[in-house]
């Protein structure tokens, strides 16, 4: 009896090792299931006139965890469907972020192609704050869908946790987040038999060629076209990066724009159309200019005060001030010199905006009076517009803009200094034939210059018949060529016809 009693208390102890066993290892999956990205999505309708027409569509706002190469990341993003759509591979999708790189998608969301957008008037101001919100007559939606994409450390989307921020900043490990989404995005909602396209705003231009490379060598999802809107592909062009004599040729149109629009020039420029006279200084940069600067120290000093009075009139600065800077102005002095008889400064991201000189960097925005004029608008209008309308809530703060991002950008991969995309612009044109790019950029902005841009694309050498799915449009407006009705409404218009080839 002794024996059997033995033999069935070891039994019941083996069954409760065996049964305190499992319960610790499904104690161990449950808690990696807790710790692991959940999706978390809002899915509403709505309705909202667009170009006089009543248009019907679906929001779908909220988080998709991305597995990549270097770890789980939480993409925050807003898609807009239009309703009774049967056949899908007749309809195009468009995705859409900014630059920075650490800004979220708010400016191309509110101002530019979504359904609704914050009201400004015919010139860009809004007239309340915080800032009212209202049907976007100009926007995309009726053309295409739209799916706007807040990268890493921007808008909501983080590291998964336990992931490293480190994996997902960088010119390489940001293509991989934000193609890795959109390749999910496009298999989850089956958009591989619609038309493709990206759209991106300043380093957004650069993502955006970065990624129709990425996407198709690692995936096979070609594109059918990129909307690079305020251009930069090479930073060599940029001061701030490296002050190669090419850079100031680069800008001094620029400097035109932004002295016409403020009657600094001489009379003689100041009567001409703005198209017409900066036509007359990108010939003077390309030319005179160019090969003053080239020779440097053997510039004979009569020519040199023959270059600086030309510039004086072309730029409205002082002669004897352009002297002293050896004909090299950039755009930081450029800002504070033009209007310094009114003790007035202008914007970098758009020129014609005017404010008093304060402490700051005007590479960083702190002290730009065309980033103090919109940042705390925009910021207020997305956050109430994603918690009301779109009926996301989160206690997460959203990032607008993270110098957090910025700084962990510390370019280790080769991006910064020397980068340039040539090679991958001719690469990505000349493989996919259906490729067509169209770059949109302000007259009156100094973060990414008009001239430069028509210079880069001027030395990517693709055939005549390659070349045939490019266009470049030039806007009377700023870094945001959304920010002027009628630079609004023109774009609606070119929009129609690119869409439409």
């Amino acid at each position: 009896m002794k024996k059997w009693i033995s033999l069935l208390l070891a039994l019941i102890l083996s069954l409760s090792l065996m049964a305190g066993g499992a319960t610790a290892e499904n104690a161990e999956e449950s808690a990696e299931a807790a710790e692991a990205p959940v999706e978390d999505l809002v899915v509403l309708q709505h309705s909202a006139v667009v170009q006089g027409q009543t248009l019907h569509y679906t929001t779908t706002t909220g988080i998709l965890p991305v597995k990549t190469e270097g770890g789980t990341c939480e993409i925050f993003f807003m898609a807009y469907t239009l309703d009774g759509v049967d056949d899908l591979s007749a309809r195009p999708v468009t995705f859409a972020y900014n630059g920075g790189p650490g800004s979220s998608s708010e400016f191309v969301h509110m101002g530019f192609l979504a359904p609704r957008r914050i009201a400004f008037d015919e010139n860009g101001n809004v007239q309340d704050f915080p800032a009212q919100i209202t049907d976007n007559e100009y926007s995309i939606l009726d053309l295409t869908d739209l799916v706007f994409i807040d990268p890493v450390g921007t808008g909501y989307s983080r590291p998964a946790e336990g992931a490293d921020q480190t994996e997902f900043v960088g010119y390489q490990n940001d293509l991989r987040s934000v193609g890795d989404f959109i390749r999910l995005y496009t298999n989850r909602y089956g958009r591989w038999g619609s038309p493709k396209y990206l759209a991106g705003e300043s380093y957004g231009t650069t993502r955006s060629v970065g990624l129709a490379e990425y996407l198709a060598d690692t995936y096979d999802l070609n594109l059918n076209g990129l909307m690079l809107i305020s251009c930069i592909h090479d930073l060599t062009v940029l001061l701030e990066e490296q002050p190669a004599d090419l850079a100031y040729v680069l800008y001094l149109p620029t400097y035109t724009a932004d002295a016409w629009y403020h009657h600094k020039l001489s009379p003689e420029y100041q009567a001409m159309d703005l198209e017409a006279l900066t036509e007359e200084a990108r010939a003077f940069a390309g030319g005179e200019y160019l090969s003053a600067l080239f020779r440097g120290r053997n510039l004979g000093e009569t020519e040199k005060e023959q270059i600086a009075e030309r510039m004086a009139a072309l730029t409205g600065l002082d002669a004897a001030r352009i002297l002293g800077s050896n004909l090299r102005v950039t755009y930081r002095d450029f800002c504070k010199w033009l209007l310094e008889d009114e003790q007035l400064v202008i914007g970098r991201i758009d020129g014609r905006y005017t404010g008093p000189l304060t402490n700051g960097d005007m590479g960083s925005g702190t002290a730009d009076p065309s980033s103090a004029a919109n940042d705390g608008i925009y910021a207020a209008a997305v956050n109430r517009y994603i918690s009301e309308e779109l009926g996301y809530h989160t206690d997460r703060p959203y990032y607008t803009s993270s110098l957090e991002v910025n700084t962990l950008w510390s370019f280790p991969d080769g991006f910064g200094r020397g980068f340039v995309q040539y090679d991958t612009v001719y690469n990505i044109m000349s493989k996919n034939r259906f490729l067509k790019v169209w770059a949109l950029g302000g007259y009156y902005d100094l973060a990414t210059p008009f001239f430069s841009a028509e210079w880069f694309f001027d030395h990517v050498f693709i055939n005549e018949e390659t070349a045939k799915n490019f266009q470049f449009t030039h806007y009377p407006c700023g870094h945001m060529i959304y920010m002027q009705e009628d630079c609004l409404a023109q774009f609606r218009r070119e929009a129609e016809a690119w869409y439409a080839k």
